[in-house]
């Protein structure tokens, strides 16, 4: 994420000391307090410092009150950010209602005041708070990643978005938004194009309260108009209208997912099946995982023209499991999956399970204003298993703009679209990076959507090797999906006898 209209870039140095000095005070909080939560105080008080502003004699406290208040006293400096965080946090929805959200951002304990006043004077002294708020956002979802509450990093928020191609004046959605960050990369994407502040609508959802307050104080501190709906579970029904794109890092193989069913809420537990719903006309998903539930939850939520880009864990693209196997059938069927990247192991840093990026597009047409080539029944699998590059000074990795470039580029020229009105270079397939096939082509191996089975790399002991281990993986992953399956099933027979 970055500031507001600007490319992703480092910190510069002239952000370096301003910005340590704040780091320097947040690690002094927290050892009263806990590193995430002195986090989500600096995340606080940077929202104060931009948004905390009135006229004099007022009576409203501000920033400019609380940069005025004293060290000294008892409990002075703690009441004062209380009390202003109290009347300037985003509510929990339009109408104003608090529901527990202001309530949320934590104080430091007693005797801390020295290190709040000194940090609320380093934040205060802070000429660009862009890179704060961008190493905030890092810090929270490293100490949260355990938990699978991480955010999307910048370099794969970018690739998602690139991959989408958001316009102006878009309906943009992003289901499980966490932060806000997938909706500031479409924002910024969008302004930079348009080279104006964008007339999108951006909405996003999160079912947990604190990381939804986040996001808003996300959006507040860049200056970008997005609507984040009261935290719950987006999946508990369909969307209300369509969007022209669907942003998402779903969360893998969720497990009992489905709504209990309402007249067994006395069982301990319920031998639910999921309502009839227009999401999923021809056979409900399994209540054993939710990947499939996502998958069809976005695609019925895409105007005509619209496009979406999610995570998947690669499990869904290659199962066995009939039920899976035959929603990418219908997905194929359809004609909606547009394209399937395979993306490099660890590049998440919190988990283990490989992923592909699934870009859906219900006009694979060649128009006006979209790609010159008609690419209806024709779907392009990208192998960027390797595509990686090891973050410095740490065994972490990340794709990296280079390769992020690399897979966008690749994209566009399949879809013979030209962002800035060149001539677009002709596409063809690269062994081991690459391949389009036909929709036939698919469905004779079984509708796997798996890039790694169609852009192929040139045999080598090491990718033999490799493949092999990939493949017991899916294949230990699809025996365990399936022993969920059968658990749900033998749970719901003997909650009938």
């Amino acid at each position: 994420m970055s500031d507001t209209g600007a490319r992703p870039r480092r910190v510069q140095a002239e952000d370096l000391p301003s910005l340590n000095k704040v780091l320097l005070h947040r690690r002094h909080l927290s050892r009263p307090m806990n590193a995430h939560d002195a986090t989500r105080l600096v995340l606080g008080l940077l929202f104060l410092s931009r948004k905390a502003h009135a006229a004099p004699g007022t009576g409203v406290p501000t920033w400019s009150w609380l940069m005025s208040q004293s060290a000294a006293g008892d409990s002075g400096i703690r009441a004062a950010v209380s009390k202003c965080l109290a009347h300037w946090l985003p509510t929990i929805d339009a109408q104003g209602t608090d529901a527990g959200t202001r309530t949320l951002m934590p104080i430091p304990p007693p005797r801390s005041d020295e290190h709040l006043h000194a940090l609320i004077q380093a934040i205060g002294s802070t000429q660009r708070v862009g890179p704060l708020l961008d190493q905030c956002l890092r810090d929270l979802s490293a100490d949260q990643a355990d938990g699978s509450r991480y955010f999307t990093p910048i370099d794969m928020a970018r690739l998602m978005v690139g991959a989408a191609v958001p316009r102006d004046r878009h309906r943009v959605l992003d289901p499980v938004c966490g932060s806000g960050g997938l909706l500031v990369e479409s924002h910024r994407y969008v302004h930079d194009r348009v080279e104006a502040d964008p007339a999108m609508s951006l909405q996003g959802k999160e079912q947990h309260a604190d990381t939804s307050q986040v996001a808003r104080m996300n959006f507040a501190v860049r200056g970008i108009n997005a609507d984040v709906s009261p935290p719950g579970d987006s999946l508990a029904e369909p969307e209300r209208e369509p969007h022209d794109i669907i942003l998402a890092n779903l969360p893998f193989n969720q497990r009992d997912w489905a709504p209990e069913d309402q007249t067994k809420q006395s069982a301990r537990r319920s031998a639910s099946r999921v309502p009839t719903d227009p999401r999923w006309p021809e056979e409900p998903p399994s209540r054993g995982s939710a990947n499939s539930a996502w998958i069809q939850h976005i695609a019925h939520a895409l105007a005509p023209a619209g496009r979406a880009a999610f995570l998947m864990a690669d499990i869904v693209a290659n199962t066995r499991q009939p039920i899976t196997r035959r929603l990418r059938e219908r997905l194929l069927r359809d004609d909606l999956v547009e394209c399937v990247i395979a993306l490099p192991p660890r590049v998440f840093g919190h988990t283990e399970t490989t992923a592909c990026l699934w870009v859906l597009n219900k006009d694979k047409r060649s128009r006006a204003g979209w790609g010159i080539t008609d690419r209806r029944r024709q779907v392009l699998f990208i192998n960027a298993r390797r595509a990686f590059e090891q973050v410095p000074n740490s065994r972490a990795r990340r794709l990296g703009e280079k390769n992020v470039a690399l897979i966008l580029d690749t994209l566009a020229a399949w879809r013979g679209l030209s962002e800035d009105g060149t001539a677009v270079p002709p596409y063809k397939d690269e062994t081991g990076w690459s391949r389009s096939c036909s929709i036939k082509e698919i469905a004779d191996h079984e509708y796997s959507l798996m890039p790694t089975s169609y852009a192929v790399e040139p045999p080598s002991p090491e990718r033999d090797t490799r493949s092999r281990i990939d493949e017991l993986k899916l294949e230990l992953a699809d025996s365990f999906d399936r022993m969920r399956d059968l658990e749900l099933r033998l749970l719901d027979v003997l909650e009938e006898i």
